[in-house]
């Protein structure tokens, strides 16, 4: 249905391919601990026809005490089929327009193996103020049949990131704020401690997009953003934040810039930041 290399879909694009047999569409909105209402809440009082919920702390590795952690193929591959996803669907993820999870879900789909998989472009709030349909409740679409196949190149553990400390193979990229990556504001989680990773850049997720449309900025100027911040996109990447989920847009926005072979830190500062974690920085970069 979309051949393009694009990871993005447009608002246009999706409404006219709405009806397509082989489309699933998936809200993949998410908020930080202790923010009302919940996104399921969001999701069931509106969202685009049909769409399913993928929930980013359930589609997660339950046994794991850090937030959100991926989870095995085996499961990954039960809970997209249970939202009616199978293996030669094109998926189309989108949240609610705040940038936060539709592109870390994204990038698992490509993680276990799917690489049909798009993002929309703006995501509800440009659905919605376009004027464009949305229903309530919850979708119940009929099982997929999906398996996955994890590719661990996608990821970076803590301890990958240790020793990248002493090699400086790859470049690892904060997308938090600016005051949280310089350490001088608390972290929204509590009991982490403040600062980042050493050696790493600041690119915040949110500078990555427009602030009106909610849509990712020009590959022009997403490419100046990361060259403002000292990132040689020639190298390899790795991308961070503050517990795995914002680092998709960066992963994302390099996507488009044709970067490819980067990965992401899945534990991201909700294990680097805790209090017996590995050595922090402060400051500017």
């Amino acid at each position: 249905m979309t051949s393009s290399d694009d990871p993005l879909v447009s608002t246009e694009w999706l409404a006219a391919h709405l009806g397509d047999a082989r489309l699933r569409v998936l809200d993949a909105s998410f908020k930080l601990p202790g923010m009302t209402p919940l996104p399921r809440d969001d999701y069931r009082a509106a969202h685009i026809p049909g769409a399913a919920f993928f929930d980013v702390d359930a589609i997660a590795d339950h046994g794991s005490d850090l937030p959100h952690m991926y989870p095995d193929a085996a499961q990954f591959g039960r809970d997209v089929a249970a939202l009616g996803v199978s293996n030669d669907d094109l998926v189309v993820l989108y949240d609610s327009g705040s940038w936060m999870a539709a592109p870390r879900a994204w990038w698992m789909f490509l993680a276990f193996g799917h690489d049909n998989v798009r993002v929309l472009d703006g995501g509800l709030k440009k659905w919605r103020a376009e004027g464009r349909p949305v229903e309530a409740g919850e979708a119940k679409p009929a099982p997929g049949r999906f398996t996955a196949t994890f590719d661990p190149a996608f990821v970076r553990s803590r301890r990958d990131i240790e020793a990248n400390l002493a090699t400086g193979a790859e470049q690892v990229i904060d997308a938090r704020s600016r005051e949280r990556f310089e350490g001088v504001v608390a972290e929204p989680r509590p009991g982490l401690r403040a600062g980042h990773i050493p050696g790493s850049r600041n690119v915040p997720y949110g500078a990555l997009i427009e602030a009106g449309t909610a849509t990712m900025k020009t590959p022009a100027e997403l490419r100046a953003a990361f060259e403002a911040a000292g990132v040689a996109l020639d190298r390899p990447l790795v991308t961070s934040c503050g517990s795995g989920v914002s680092a998709g847009v960066l992963t994302l926005a390099l996507y488009r810039l044709g970067v490819r072979g980067s990965a992401l830190y899945d534990g991201s500062w909700a294990e680097w930041g805790l209090p017996d974690g590995p050595p922090l920085a402060t400051g500017p970069a």
